[in-house]
């Protein structure tokens, strides 16, 4: 009896390894994987289209209570909005023609929510703009990731719902930030990338008379020791970054005389480990645009040969785009006392300086 017992089980056990070996054979494993996987990317998807209606319902609500005419037809057109990159394999004038598409793209904007909010304050109009263009960011990262799970479920592309799986937690967290993101931006704070502008108002001492000189973009003069400071941001408390570097290449070519030295000071991404609101300088122009701006403070220091230097406030992405933090802004009083000893000893009393301030100027007059 127990021996005929002891057969069974060995024969129950050979024949369940024998279906386990067919399993494996047949891919049944990497089917329950997929499975699981795809659960928990839906699970995910859903968090993720939460935010875009959060996002959604947010700036509508923002349009309506400013007045603004048709706000869900304006709200659609800027989501789906989109630029066409220009070649890049004939690279002949490729800033100029980037340059075209990017100022083309600013006024479109800018004459939707002018039309759409005639009444409504340039700041308001301004915040609008930014909203939606978050809103369109959430709802961009909604639909790449129901995208690539339709595709890898329609497939069976086991690889690709792994990938998209593994990055399942980066996406969640880079959306989570832009949500944040947006309450603060409704609620006019300044912020990480503030850091820039922050620093031009402060070298002014917050006393400085600024006028506009060029597309949402303003300067100030200020005397540091004896030098002729002129400082450059984008004009506050509108959420914008201006164009910095059309407004510094216009003012060398105007005022007559060759500055001694052209500094800027940005925001900048940190690496994982690095404190927030730490410094660093180098050469160059610290700005984080896409080429036509950044290329017109290069051009102006080689054809006037401008010393150009850069300082940089290091922050993590999430701290970049919501209110500043402590951290930040004590990177700011560092970057401003750094600032003034850069002028002070590589210029002579008597010297004309250009400090550029770059970055968003939510918040910051």
């Amino acid at each position: 009896m127990v021996q005929d017992l002891t057969a069974w089980i060995q024969a129950i056990g050979q024949l369940l390894f024998i279906l386990f070996l067919v399993a494996l054979f047949l891919g049944l494993n990497q089917r329950i994987q997929l499975y699981i996987w795809t659960r928990d990317i839906r699970g995910k998807l859903v968090l993720l289209e939460d935010m875009a209606n959060e996002a959604r319902g947010k700036t509508l609500d923002f349009l309506v209570k400013n007045g603004a005419k048709n706000p869900e037809t304006t709200l659609n057109r800027i989501t789906e909005f989109f630029v066409i990159q220009p070649v890049s394999i004939e690279p002949t004038d490729i800033i100029r023609r980037l340059d075209l598409l990017v100022n083309l793209r600013n006024r479109r904007f800018r004459d939707e929510f002018l039309r759409a909010m005639p009444e409504s304050s340039e700041v308001a109009r301004s915040k609008a703009e930014v909203l939606a263009e978050i809103t369109a960011a959430l709802t961009f990262i909604f639909k790449a990731v129901r995208h690539y799970l339709l595709l890898g479920e329609k497939t069976r592309n086991w690889v690709l719902i792994m990938q998209l799986q593994l990055l399942m937690p980066e996406l969640l967290k880079l959306a989570d930030t832009y949500r944040k993101a947006l309450n603060d931006f409704l609620k006019g704070y300044p912020i990480g990338d503030s850091a820039g502008p922050l620093a031009a108002v402060k070298l002014a001492n917050y006393s400085a008379q600024w006028k506009e000189i060029e597309w949402e973009t303003v300067s100030a003069e200020v005397d540091i020791e004896g030098r002729r400071v002129i400082l450059v941001k984008a004009k506050g408390p509108l959420p914008t970054v201006g164009k910095p570097g059309t407004a510094v290449e216009k003012l060398v070519k105007e005022m007559g005389e060759r500055p001694s030295l052209l500094l800027t000071i940005d925001a900048a991404l940190k690496l994982e480990g690095e404190e927030s609101g730490s410094i660093a300088e180098g050469v160059g122009a610290a700005i984080g645009d896409i080429g036509p701006e950044k290329i017109r403070f290069e051009r102006v220091a080689a054809e006037y040969g401008i010393p150009l230097r850069a300082l940089v406030i290091k922050m993590s992405l999430e701290e970049a785009i919501q209110a500043m933090n402590k951290k930040i802004y004590d990177g700011v009083e560092r970057a401003v006392q750094r600032a003034k000893e850069i002028i002070v000893s590589e210029t002579k009393p008597g010297d004309t300086v250009i400090v550029a301030g770059i970055g968003n100027t939510s918040g910051v007059v």
